[in-house]
């Protein structure tokens, strides 16, 4: 049995109800999402169409993204599994995809992401978003 509230549900309520149901879609607990080219320039944002959340929170996804592009040159690293960023009012779950990265904004919270939420991710697909009632392309 899923775990039902009246009002959206943080990553750790999210998690209990994906281990206790049937796989209810990630999609519908996130607050946000953009994806990046490989290189890491911005290609798409997707919001609530309710306006409730702004997209201030890509800006530090850009530059994480750099950031790793800069490290991974310098140390001569070829992976990029997962990053999470955390600030004051949001936490933001960045994957490398095939072709891009996703990131993928989540209500604020100081707990480890699971491998689920993860995988799922990995496998998205964006165009999803474009349909989705709940989101607008920016």
């Amino acid at each position: 049995m899923a775990l039902r509230t009246e009002t959206p549900l943080g990553l750790g309520q999210v998690l209990i109800s994906m281990a206790n149901a049937e796989v209810e879609s990630f999609e519908n607990y996130a607050l946000g999402a953009a994806t990046f080219d490989l290189s890491g320039l911005p290609k798409e944002y997707f919001s609530l169409v309710d306006g409730s959340k702004s997209i201030i929170w890509v800006q530090p996804i850009f530059q994480a993204i750099g950031l790793k592009s800069l490290l991974a040159a310098s140390l001569s690293l070829d992976t990029f599994n997962y990053v999470v960023i955390r600030g004051n009012d949001y936490t933001a779950l960045v994957v490398r995809q095939q072709s891009c990265y996703l990131a993928i904004l989540l209500e604020p919270t100081n707990e480890a992401i699971d491998e689920k939420l993860i995988n799922w991710a990995r496998q998205f697909d964006t165009s999803k978003l474009k349909k989705h009632p709940r989101f607008q392309v920016m």
